[in-house]
């Protein structure tokens, strides 16, 4: 089983331009998400996928691995199917890949080893990580994307809404009635699924919600859960990046 860990990184963010390369207590952000990837020891290599030559330049100047990607891609599973077909190309192939976010600075490698374990089962086309939601106020964000699995572990659906409505209680007590699971936002495909779900057209649940995992669903496609206990912290904005600097440190451009 041969997995590569891609991070897609592009620079135009509409809520946070250059985010890759700002910089957390003394090295950038990429570089910080490239160094907690490497110490996963089921990946087989990581390499940056990145539409902007400064991020490129950046990560072979630390010493990592970078593709030059194109700037048309929509979301972060495309990028990561134009970097296998590139490293594909130049006689590298993997059987499975895992999308890490480039916004996660201290995601856990743990977390990375547990969607790879997802891919011991033959069944798995799809797999990622969810969370028990432990705060009425995470319950209500919708910025949290709230998900239900099936028995099996597999994800039945994804909501920015409460899923599943707890009826005829109070909502301050549905974390007492009821388990709530938010999704963590990393992605580990079947090498053929990838090159697949990249070709499906946006779908109606997507596009109402504006999760491209929903896409998947809607087309008949698995997606294996894992339940993780590690808290990761996405910096979408600048203002997130006071989540991490009251533990971390500083940051500054």
């Amino acid at each position: 089983m041969k997995i590569l860990g891609v991070i897609p990184a592009r620079y135009a963010s509409t809520r946070f331009p250059g985010k890759p390369l700002v910089v957390i207590d003394g090295k950038t952000m990429i570089q910080r998400v490239y160094e907690q990837a490497i110490r996963c020891g089921k990946l087989a290599k990581v390499v940056v996928a990145t539409d902007n030559e400064a991020i490129f330049h950046h990560v072979i100047l630390f010493g990592g691995n970078a593709l030059m990607t194109g700037e048309h891609h929509a979301t972060g599973t495309e990028r990561c199917h134009e970097a296998v077909e590139k490293l594909g190309s130049a006689g590298e192939n993997y059987d499975f890949i895992i999308n890490v976010q480039g916004d996660e600075p201290y995601i856990d490698p743990a977390q990375i080893s547990q969607v790879a374990d997802c891919f011991q089962y033959a069944h798995t086309q799809l797999a990622t990580l969810i969370k028990k939601i432990s705060s009425v106020e995470e319950l209500i964000n919708h910025n949290v994307v709230k998900v239900v699995v099936d028995n099996q572990g597999c994800a039945m659906l994804f909501s920015r809404s409460v899923i599943p409505f707890t009826r005829g209680n109070d909502m301050q007590t549905w974390l007492s009635e009821t388990t709530y699971y938010k999704h963590i936002g990393i992605y580990g495909y079947q090498a053929s699924v990838l090159a697949k779900i990249v070709a499906l057209p946006v779908s109606a649940l997507e596009r109402a919600e504006s999760l491209e995992q929903l896409r998947w669903l809607e087309a008949g496609y698995r997606i294996q859960t894992q339940i993780t206990e590690f808290e990761s912290v996405a910096i979408d904005v600048p203002a997130d990046l006071l989540k991490i600097t009251n533990s971390t440190g500083t940051f500054h451009h």
